[in-house]
């Protein structure tokens, strides 16, 4: 799984590096969050598209799930595309999906977003209980995107769900930690898995707006910094019964992407 994809550098960087990883890694399934992979903020139909075309096998979403206007008929249409499973059930699209690889295996791959410091939704917990329930009388093979702000509620989930699922990966900070695991019943977990995107900046962004943003209050344009990008995200391994054997972090920096030139600049944070 490949942590929050940023803006174009972050597209650029997912097609670069994608067939190098699965070079070494040889992954059954490529997971990336894509809820930033539209000039920062949001995706696009066109830019889910890309990321799909470039080898990422099922996008998972976040509390960006919305700001772009053509993206909630686009969800209804593409099942690889999962928002969060706790919106509320009358919202466009599905938090959940099965993929079926090339060997054989069926993996669930589920959508979640926290409470804690984020817009209120319904209750992640109470979701993954019965999205989990159902994913497993299909397989037993299920991996997590628990997108938050909160350690904490991350590392609860992590809990919650161990010996249920095969990983809970964390993501939505674009920091990646160095915390994974196997948790006690065979659960693979990660706090965060960082981002695809720019290395000089803050989480992606030109850090000379973000710091504006702190210093005046004031809204700013949001812009996606240029240079040299890094790849951040996790290997997990699995048996045929759900249970993880293994999860490695990797990082891999020195990339050229390009600068972020999309139409995008009307967002403000």
């Amino acid at each position: 799984m490949l942590g929050d994809v940023v803006g174009r550098p972050g597209r650029r960087t997912v097609a670069q590096v994608l067939p190098l990883l699965r070079e070494q890694y040889s992954p059954d399934l490529v997971i990336a969050n894509g809820e930033n992979a539209a000039g920062g903020l949001g995706i696009t139909k066109d830019t889910a598209v890309a990321l799909l075309d470039a080898g990422v096998e099922v996008i998972t979403l976040g509390n960006h799930t919305w700001q772009k206007k053509d993206i909630a008929a686009f969800l209804e249409e593409e099942t690889r595309l999962l928002r969060p499973a706790n919106y509320p059930p009358m919202v466009p699209g599905r938090g959940s999906f099965v993929f079926k690889t090339s060997a054989g295996y069926e993996i669930g791959v589920v959508s979640l977003v926290g409470r804690t410091f984020m817009t209120p939704v319904d209750d992640p917990f109470r979701a993954a209980d019965q999205i989990v329930s159902q994913l497993r009388s299909i397989t037993p093979i299920i991996v997590v995107d628990m997108h938050g702000e909160a350690t904490s509620e991350k590392y609860a989930m992590g809990w919650y769900l161990d010996g249920r699922v095969t990983a809970v990966i964390g993501t939505h900070t674009h920091v990646q930690t160095c915390d994974e695991r196997i948790l006690p019943k065979g659960t693979a977990y990660i706090t965060d898995v960082g981002m695809v995107g720019p290395i000089d900046s803050i989480l992606g962004l030109t850090p000379e707006i973000v710091i504006n943003r702190f210093i005046t209050q004031m809204p700013q344009r949001w812009e996606v910094a240029g240079g040299t990008t890094a790849a951040m995200g996790v290997v997990v391994d699995f048996q045929a019964d759900g249970r993880a054997t293994g999860i490695e972090r990797f990082n891999l920096k020195g990339l050229a992407a390009g600068q972020e030139s999309d139409a995008n600049g009307e967002s403000v944070f």
